[in-house]
Parts: structure tokens; sequence; C-alpha cells
């Protein structure tokens, strides 16, 4: 074989590995570098690695010590667990190839790496799920997971987008391991369970309509809420820019909370009223929120509920004494403490962000919003409110100059009259 040959079969060798990456199995991405670079933290683990992406990064001291209890929670599962091992590496080893298609990049590992790395993650999240369930099976290996900084870490780690199994891969594992004679619910109801505190609008697990594809997903439905066919169109049209709340505010709009609606995206504006549900900006929100964002641009780019929202906090909110306003106002509860964090925290979640249509509510609101901040009447009605009638003093002393202003008149015009 001549040289020429040898090129030409390394050529059609390296054509024949060219096969497209992303597959409509493809649902778990590594967060693009322009938004990852602007909060690096907000998508790597703390304390747990889960599936391949950061599975190299195990050695790293806070990650290592997970790695005993992973096989020691792997070790409880066989034990709880109806089934042997030998149905679930059947399994696993069948479903490599569109595990593996699951994954925004090529995965450098072998079959043999993957199944392993796959049975003892999905054993560890199944065995935490259900011994958060069932308080009584807790034991002393568990001291350390206690530990509520641990406890609250390993729960954020389980809902960043490149620290997860797919959905059903987990559930089947959980599926073929138990009966449903066990005492244990399903695997989502497990899975609503554990995340509970996140679920504040108690979305029901028997919801048909909802389709998890793994917990990232599942966060972000929680804040949506509703299923696909009941969530507001999308239009092929930005948001027009907004008014920040302290401008709004000048200008007559005042601010309420929506108590009405358990969706957090629920906002409304009628009669000079903005209505927004209340939020609770802690210190777990930017991670969470970050990461929905992150998702929606990788998968749900024509679909950016969660994206939009911040776009409209990040309009409203520009500086603390925004913030400020919507924490007397009651729509936001500050757990940071400091309001220009709140403020940094909105506007940096955006930045980097593509948008490829609104949410039509949203435009409209903006737009409505834009329309009662240019009319200069209700610029007029707020100078008035503000200055003169800010209290009930300042209001009873601004009626008493008024009436007096008027006897003055009509005694000038009276005094007019009698010299007629």
């Amino acid at each position: 074989m001549n040289h020429r040959d040898m090129m030409a079969n390394d050529i059609n060798a390296m054509l024949d590995n060219a096969q497209p990456q992303l597959t409509d199995y493809c649902c778990i991405y590594k967060v693009p570098f322009d938004i990852r670079r602007l909060n690096d933290d907000a998508y790597t683990p703390k304390v747990i690695s889960i599936g391949p992406f950061h599975h190299r990064h195990h050695q790293h001291p806070r990650l290592q010590n997970m790695e005993r209890h992973k096989l020691i929670y792997f070790k409880a599962f066989l034990e709880r667990a109806e089934a042997t091992i030998q149905p679930l590496i059947h399994y696993v080893d069948s479903i490599v190839p569109n595990f593996r298609h699951c994954y925004s990049e090529t995965l450098d590992f072998t079959d043999q790496e993957l199944v392993e790395l796959i049975l003892i993650d999905s054993a560890f999240i199944i065995e935490l799920f259900c011994r958060s369930y069932n308080n009584v099976a807790w034991s002393q290996v568990d001291a350390l997971l206690l530990k509520p900084c641990i406890a609250n870490n390993i729960r954020l780690d389980l809902l960043l987008l490149e620290n997860q199994l797919p959905f059903f891969v987990v559930e089947k594992i959980f599926n073929i391991s138990f009966s449903a004679k066990t005492n244990f619910p399903s695997f989502l109801e497990l899975t609503y369970y554990y995340f509970s505190y996140y679920n504040k609008s108690n979305l029901a697990s028997n919801n048909n309509d909802i389709s998890i594809r793994h917990f990232t997903d599942l966060i972000r439905i929680f804040y949506l809420q509703h299923p696909m066919d009941k969530r507001p169109r999308r239009i092929d049209e930005s948001m027009n820019l907004l008014h920040s709340v302290t401008e709004l505010l000048e200008a007559g709009v005042r601010f309420k909370v929506n108590t009405e609606s358990k969706c957090l995206l629920d906002l409304r504006f009628s009669g000079g009223v903005l209505e927004i549900p209340q939020l609770r900006v802690e210190d777990m929100t930017e991670i969470l929120l970050r990461n929905m964002v992150a998702l929606e641009q990788c998968h749900y780019p024509y679909e950016s509920y969660i994206t939009d929202y911040i776009g409209i906090l990040d309009f409203l909110i520009n500086t603390g004494r925004d913030a400020d306003i919507l924490v007397k106002k009651g729509i936001l509860v500050n757990w940071l403490g400091d309001s220009d964090s709140v403020a940094n925290l909105f506007n940096s979640i955006g930045k980097n962000v593509a948008l490829t249509n609104s949410n039509f509510d949203y435009y409209v609101l903006c737009k409505d919003l834009n329309d009662f901040f240019n009319d200069p009447l209700h610029k007029l009605k707020a100078t008035l409110r503000r200055d003169y009638c800010s209290n009930p003093w300042q209001t009873a002393a601004t009626v008493a100059g008024i009436l007096l202003l008027i006897l003055s008149l009509l005694q000038s015009v009276c005094s007019v009259l009698q010299v007629v």
C-alpha cells in the first residue's frame, strides 16, 4: 500500500467517526462557555459527581470522599433490592449506546466503565431517595450525609445540568429492582418527595402530561407548573425595554404581590398595578436559575420561559433601591442580606444569553407598562400623590389648603362684586 492509499484510509476512518453527536435522545449538556465563565461554580458539583461529565474529577478532595459513600449505598441498595445484580447489568449494558446519545459531548469511557458508573450512581440516587422517604432507615454510616450543609449541597448538586443521569435510566433500574409490593411508592413519587422543597406550587406527581428528562428538567417543570399546552404562546418578537422599579414607581405604577396564582412566572399588569408572585432570593437561587437558563439555551431555545422571566426581573431590578422597593412590597424575600447582591444576581444571569422568541404575555405586559410610563397624565398624578398625599396628615393639609384657597377666591370675588 502506497503513501496516498494510507492517507485515504486514514481520512475515511476519520469520516466514519464523524457521526452527529446531538440526537433526539440528547438532553444533558455541557454549559456553553460564554455562560459558564460568568460563574463557573454555579455549574460545578460541590460534594458529589453524578454521570460522566464530572466523573473524572472525583479525585478532587471535595468529591473523592463521596465516592466511598456511593459504594456503601450501592451495597445497601443491592441488599434492599428484590432483583440480583445480573439483570441490572444486562439492562444497563443494553442501553449504553442510547445512554451515550443522551449527552451533548462524546463520552471518553469504555462500555464497561459506563455500566459501572450508571449502576453505582443510579443505586446511590435510589438508596438516597428511599432513605429520605423512610427516615427510620438511616444509620451510623449516614452521619456525614445527615449534616445539613452536606445534605443541602447534595440535593443542589443533583440539580446541576452537567451532573445528570437520564431519568428513564434510573427509573428503569428502580422498577427492575422493586416490585409493586414494596413499601415504597413509584420512583417518580420518591423524586417529587426528595425535591419537595422546590415544588412550591405543589405540582402532583400523577400528572400524566409531564415528561421528565432529568432532575434539572424537573425543577424547570416545578417553576413553569403548567404543561406545554397551557403555557403562553411564543412570538418572534423580543420584549421591549422595560423601565426599572424606581422609574415605574415615580410614573405611578403600583406594585403588589400576586397571591392568586401558584406559578412564579404569572406576572400581571392592570389598572396601574403590577402584580408579581413572591420570590425568595437565597444562596441557592442563582444556581437554580442559572442551570435552568442553561438548559433552555441548549434544549428549549424556542420555549425559554424561565429566561423570559429572568429578563423581566433584569429590566425591573437595576439597583439595590429597586430590590428594596420589591422587598417592602413583599414581592421579594431577601435572604442574601445585601440589596445590591440581589440586583447583581438578576443583572448577571441574563448575560451572554441568546433569545430567539419571547413569551407573548410578557411582550404585552412590557408594552402596556411602557405605554403607562410614557403617559404624562400618569406622571402628574403620581407627582401629586407623592408630594401632597403621601400620608394622611399631608393629605389633610393639602385638602385644607385647597379649601382655604377656594374660600379666599370666593371672598375676593364677593368683594369685587360689592365694589361694582
